[in-house]
C-alpha cells in the first residue's frame, strides 16, 4: 500500500491555483495527490514539525463553517436552508472535491504529507441538532465526512444533539473537536476566575475547565483523541495560542482573519458559509478566499 500511494504521489502533480475548479497549486510549493480517501491520514508522521514560514506557504484548504441549517428563510447569517445545503453538496460532489479531516490536514501543514485532490473540509460549530439529522444525512449521499466543533454545556439540551449521537458521528469517522464548555471567548479567559457552575460560584482554571475539562469529557464519550478546537466567535489572541497548544490540540481554527505568522497551526482560516449561497455560489467563494 505504501508503495502504491508513493507512485501516486510521484504521479501527479496539482498544475493549477487554488482557484482552479479541479486542483490545489502554489507556484513554489506545489501541493501532490495520493487517493482521494477521507481517512488515508490517521496518524501522525514521524520527524519535526514545519516550521512556521514552511506552513505559511503551504496553499490553504478550503474550510467551511456551518452552524444553523433551517426549513425557513434564514433569519441571520449563522442560518442556511436545507436546500441550499443540499445544492452545496451536490456541488462539492459533482465538482470532485473530497473531505479531509484534521488529522490529515495537520499532517500535509507540518509534514507535507500529500492530500486528496480537490480537499475541502465541512466543519460544524455549537452541537445543534440538526448537524445531524440534516448535515450527517446529506454527506452520507457522498462519503463526505465532517468536523463537528462541541460546545459541551449544549450536549443532551432541546434543539441540541446527545452523548449517543455525537458517539456515532465518531463511530461513523467523523471527527469531533472542542468549541469550550460554553461558548466565551478565549480572548477573555483568565488563570483564575470566579464562575457559575452547576447552581453555584465555584473558583477555576477557566483554561483548564473550558479546554482541558471539555476535551476529556468529549474523548469519554467518543473514545477517541480530541485533538481539535474551533474558537468560539472565531476571535483568537496570541496570548491564548500556546494555552491551546499546552493542552494537547494539534490545530485551532478561527474564521477569515489572517494566520499568525509564529503559530499557524492555532489560527487554521474557515468560512462561515452565507445564507445566501447556493451551490455554485459556495464553489466561487471557496476559490476566492484560500491560496
Amino acid at each position: 500500500m505504501k508503495n502504491l500511494i508513493a507512485v501516486l504521489a510521484i504521479a501527479v502533480t496539482l498544475s493549477s491555483c487554488i482557484g482552479n475548479n479541479t486542483e490545489i497549486h502554489a507556484k513554489s510549493n506545489p501541493v501532490t495527490i495520493t487517493a482521494p480517501k477521507t481517512d488515508s491520514a490517521s496518524s501522525t508522521p514521524t520527524g519535526a514539525v514545519a516550521d512556521a514560514a514552511t506552513i505559511l506557504s503551504r496553499p490553504q484548504v478550503p474550510v467551511l463553517c456551518y452552524h444553523h441549517i433551517v426549513d425557513r428563510k434564514p433569519k441571520n447569517a449563522y442560518e442556511v436552508t436545507t436546500e441550499n445545503f443540499r445544492q452545496q453538496m451536490k456541488a462539492l460532489a459533482d465538482s470532485g472535491y473530497h473531505t479531509i479531516l484534521p488529522q490529515q490536514y495537520y499532517n500535509y501543514l507540518a509534514y507535507g504529507t500529500p492530500l486528496p485532490s480537490k480537499p475541502v473540509m465541512l466543519t460544524y460549530d455549537d452541537t445543534d441538532e440538526e448537524q445531524f439529522s440534516i448535515a450527517k444525512a446529506e454527506m452520507d449521499k457522498y462519503g463526505f465526512k465532517g468536523v463537528y466543533f462541541i460546545m459541551t454545556i449544549s450536549i443532551g439540551r432541546p434543539r441540541y444533539m446527545s452523548k449517543q449521537q455525537i458517539k456515532q458521528l465518531a463511530d461513523e469517522g467523523h471527527a469531533i473537536g472542542s468549541h469550550t464548555w460554553r461558548h466565551d471567548r478565549v480572548d477573555r479567559l483568565k488563570d483564575l476566575n470566579t464562575i457559575e457552575y452547576g447552581g453555584r460560584k465555584i473558583e477555576v482554571n477557566e483554561w483548564d475547565f473550558q479546554l482541558t475539562k471539555t476535551k476529556k469529557q468529549l474523548e469519554e464519550m467518543t473514545g477517541k483523541p480530541v485533538e481539535y478546537f474551533a474558537f468560539p466567535f472565531g476571535i483568537w489572541s496570541k496570548p491564548a495560542l500556546p494555552k491551546i497548544e499546552e493542552r494537547g490540540y494539534k490545530l485551532a481554527f478561527q474564521l477569515s482573519e489572517k494566520r499568525d505568522t509564529t503559530m499557524p497551526l492555532y489560527t487554521v482560516r474557515r468560512i462561515i458559509v452565507a445564507p445566501t449561497w447556493t451551490g455554485t455560489g459556495v464553489l466561487k467563494v471557496m476559490k476566492s478566499s484560500f491560496k
